[in-house]
């Protein structure tokens, strides 16, 4: 049986980019309910404040739009990598949630 490696600082990478993009997007209710079941109440709020300051950026400048995604993108890389150290048994939650994020 072989077992296959799991590169957590790729997993929260990816999740972190999944994770933003849903933010700004327009299946954002759905995914953060996913959030919210799966993750709890912490990030479930994290995302929304993620939504709120990618919402804001838009409204200001076109040109911010980039911006804000590549800073949240960043937080949430951190967050989900801190999340992994800590509860590595969340891996599959956080690739699934990837996996379903809208594109």
């Amino acid at each position: 049986m072989s077992q296959s490696v799991i590169h957590q600082p790729r997993v929260a990478w990816d999740g972190a980019r999944a994770f933003v993009r849903a933010a700004g997007g327009p299946g954002y209710d759905a995914f953060a309910g996913r959030i919210l079941s799966r993750l709890g109440t912490d990030l479930y709020g994290e995302l929304s404040n993620t939504r709120q300051r990618l919402l804001a950026a838009s409204v200001e400048s076109s040109d911010n739009d980039r911006f804000a995604v590549d800073i949240e993108a960043s937080r949430w890389r951190v967050r989900l990598e801190d999340l992994l150290r800590n509860r590595p048994d969340l891996i599959p939650v956080v690739q699934q949630l990837t996996e379903a994020a809208p594109r």
